[in-house]
């Protein structure tokens, strides 16, 4: 049996605890209040995500005290936001991570330091990017829930590790693959979250599928641009790890930025959209990341530029896509 440790308490880590448990993997659920782990014991299921997803305790182990969860486990999954990564492994020590295989299922950046996630944990515990891995393509949690079909690509710089892990994920609705490219899947994940929030902001604004698919086709110039700068190397863009999550990203009623974007374009602050979502849209904070990272890069990424102006500089987004339309073919 193998042993896991799922970190957060959200509904992405929800669904992964789903999968691998269902395929009879031990996991050791890291959730931060003890409440949530306490109701899971008497209940069987998460109080505030997934409610309806019911688990076999023989194979769950939820617990708030993340140093005996990681302890206990040979895989680390990080299914936390990335903006709360660092407070939610405060308490590890430098060596906690040392032999285990860290699997990344943030799509975000560390903000402020504008790294992804595997450069934090390979600076922060010396884990080499060899054992790290990271989940990628559309796999909205909510139809995992339902057990719709669904695809997941597993990034890493060792197949044979990607490999095994998508070992631990295949089941009847879960198709899993492995791709070498780490941190091009790694890049792609985080700014379809920026371009999801452009197709939200459009459709606040009442723009229309038209102008949607020139948003989301100019986009995946905009990534590959970016892609081609900060990491060069051949990608075949089209495929689900890329396109495929970009799309249900932008499109889906599932998507959480796609949701947020859809508030700032109806006028929302960005306080308030934050507070009656009760969720974490990783665009918000992935774009202030990518447009710092491309202040040296100078790629024209027209999309990013505008999300963050109309996020960080308060530019009306009515004004700010008057622009944005003329620069789009």
């Amino acid at each position: 049996m193998e042993k896991i440790a799922v970190i957060g308490g959200g509904s992405w880590a929800t669904a992964i605890v789903k999968i691998l448990s269902e395929n009879k993997s031990q996991v050791h659920w890291w959730m931060r209040n003890k409440n949530d782990v306490q109701h899971l014991v008497n209940y069987k299921h998460n109080p505030r995500y997934l409610s309806g997803v019911q688990f076999d305790l023989n194979y769950v182990k939820p617990n708030s005290d993340i140093q005996a969860v990681v302890a206990a486990a040979d895989w680390v999954v990080l299914a936390v936001p990335a903006a709360f990564v660092q407070e939610a492994v405060a308490e590890l020590p430098e060596d906690a991570l040392q032999g285990k295989v860290i699997v990344s299922a943030i799509k975000g950046m560390i903000p402020e330091e504008n790294i992804l996630i595997t450069d934090y944990v390979e600076q922060r515990f010396n884990v080499p990017n060899t054992h790290q891995l990271i989940i990628a393509g559309p796999c909205h949690a909510e139809e995992v829930a339902l057990e719709k079909q669904s695809y997941l690509t597993i990034g890493s710089h060792d197949i044979s590790t990607a490999e095994r892990f998508c070992e631990l994920l295949r089941n009847r609705y879960v198709k899993a693959n492995p791709l070498d490219d780490l941190d091009g899947i790694e890049y792609c994940a985080v700014m379809k979250n920026i371009i999801a929030l452009a197709c939200g902001i459009a459709r606040g604004l009442n723009y229309g599928d038209n102008f949607q698919a020139v948003l989301v086709s100019n986009a995946m110039f905009e990534i590959e641009r970016f892609l081609d700068a900060i990491m060069p190397m051949h990608r075949a863009l089209s495929g689900s790890a890329y396109l495929g999550d970009l799309l249900v990203t932008s499109y889906s009623q599932f998507s959480r930025n796609r949701t947020f974007g859809n508030m700032i374009g109806h006028g929302y602050s960005v306080k308030s959209a934050q507070v009656e979502m009760n969720m974490v849209a990783e665009g918000y904070y992935a774009v202030k990341s990518i447009y710092e990272l491309n202040k040296t890069l100078k790629v024209d990424m027209p999309i990013t530029n505008a999300v963050y102006l109309i996020l960080y500089e308060k530019i009306s987004p009515g004004v700010e896509f008057e622009i944005l339309k003329e620069k789009l073919k």
